[in-house]
């Protein structure tokens, strides 16, 4: 159901959303900062950037940011996790949730692209995508896919998908038929679990699931080009309630400005890139 909204988000209860994050964290914490594939290969050689805090912006600390973007003057998110996945339009300035559409139970909402007036919603294990209106947030229509959803974005001609594994699929943005895959590669070795997605300047930008890093993708090639480092993004101080990882790239092209944030996170941030290497 899509409504405005005048109260908390999800149906999920704080308790239970805690404890998951709870487990995420302690598994993040047994998995190397850097995934294996970063290390192998011209990992450990390729450009690494920092970043420079410009603004911070509030978030929905029970909003487990799946999908993210920026289109005319809002926020468009995917958030997941099975009684509590929604689509929402955020204002970026105070974090309100100015509309939503709440999917059923049994779906678990993953990554987020906008083409023409709609938007397209990936679900993670039920091979299923939703198509909507943009205006109001109204569910016109579905798609099926193959194997997981993760990420979703668009360069333009074609929507672009994660799927947890190094490939990236290409979908037409009309039929939504895959049109071919791309293979992730730093170096010689494949990067695997590529999650959220963005465009940015030609490039793809990818998240790498439980890691502090995004990728910076060839789209032509497939090669990892460098590194955008955000270890210590989210201040400690913003941590007494357990928090999720590092998830949700959204660019503001006519602007130029980079939007990141992370599952439970409660806070966005406005960043500017700076090359340390």
């Amino acid at each position: 159901m899509t409504r405005a909204l005048s109260h908390s988000a999800g149906n999920l209860s704080r308790a239970v959303l805690s404890a998951f994050a709870i487990l995420a964290v302690l598994t993040a914490l047994l998995v190397p900062a850097v995934r294996s594939a970063s290390a192998g290969g011209k990992g450990d050689t390729l450009p690494i950037w920092g970043y420079r805090v410009l603004k911070t912006y509030p978030h929905d600390r029970m909003a487990y940011t799946q999908g993210l973007l920026w289109l005319d003057g809002f926020l468009y998110e995917s958030t997941g996790q099975y009684g509590a996945s929604s689509l929402r339009k955020v204002r970026l300035e105070t974090g309100q949730v100015l509309e939503r559409h709440d999917l059923e139970d049994t779906y678990y909402g993953e990554g987020l692209a906008a083409w023409g007036g709609r938007l397209y919603q990936l679900t993670w294990t039920q091979q299923t995508g939703f198509i909507y209106d943009r205006a109001g947030l109204r569910p016109v229509g579905s798609f099926r896919y193959p194997g997981e959803g993760w990420g979703l974005t668009q360069d333009g001609k074609r929507l672009i998908m994660s799927d947890g594994t190094a490939e990236l699929r290409f979908l037409d943005p009309r039929t939504l038929k895959e049109m071919g895959r791309l293979k992730v590669q730093v170096g010689s070795v494949p990067l695997a679990e590529l999650n959220e997605l963005e465009v940015v300047r030609g490039e793809i930008l990818a998240n790498i699931y439980r890691t502090d890093r995004i990728a910076r993708i060839s789209p032509r090639s497939g090669a990892v080009t460098g590194w955008i480092d955000l270890t210590g993004l989210l201040p400690q101080a913003d941590r007494w309630i357990p928090v999720d990882v590092l998830n949700g790239i959204a660019y503001d092209a006519a602007r130029d400005r980079l939007f990141v944030t992370g599952k439970l996170w409660p806070k966005l941030f406005e960043i500017e890139l700076i090359r340390r290497r």
